[in-house]
């Protein structure tokens, strides 16, 4: 197998991790878990799901940003890698935001049932439009690993 072909695959891989892990997460309401359950160790303790996530964040983001670098050469590919990219820095970009504004605050244990359940519903507003950002990257690398 070509680098190439690797590299997709290894995108295609932490994409499809990272887009099941999110739903997962939207089912069975991971930041109302989050809130109503033990806080022990913070941020990256053994109650916060951002801990699953952090060792396959190379593998997606990387892997996903080496694919386009990497088959910018054929032009056919190009609008595909463009989206694939751009949609994976916009999940990143909603990744970012949510763990820093609303993640944090939900592991506050004086936060008030009100601010709460604010926080809760703005968590999965967001997490819908990180799921759609990772499905249409995961899609357009898989059109591109058709492509050969």
């Amino acid at each position: 197998m070509d680098a190439r072909r690797t590299l997709l695959a290894a995108a295609r891989l932490g994409t499809a991790h990272w887009l099941f892990g999110n739903l997962y997460e939207e089912v069975v309401d991971m930041p109302g878990r989050v809130a109503d359950g033990p806080r022990d160790g913070g941020l990256l303790g053994r109650s916060s799901p951002v801990r699953y996530y952090i060792p396959a964040a190379p593998l997606t983001f990387a892997a996903t940003a080496a694919s386009v670098v990497r088959g910018w050469d054929r032009r056919e590919d190009r609008p595909v890698l463009v989206a694939a990219g751009a949609l994976t820095a916009v999940g990143a970009a909603i990744t970012g935001y949510l763990v820093r504004t609303v993640v944090v605050r939900l592991f506050d244990d004086q936060l008030p049932a009100v601010e709460r359940d604010r926080l809760v519903a703005r968590w999965h507003r967001a997490n819908r439009v990180r799921l759609l950002a990772a499905a249409g990257a995961g899609l357009a690398l898989q059109a591109v690993g058709r492509r050969g």
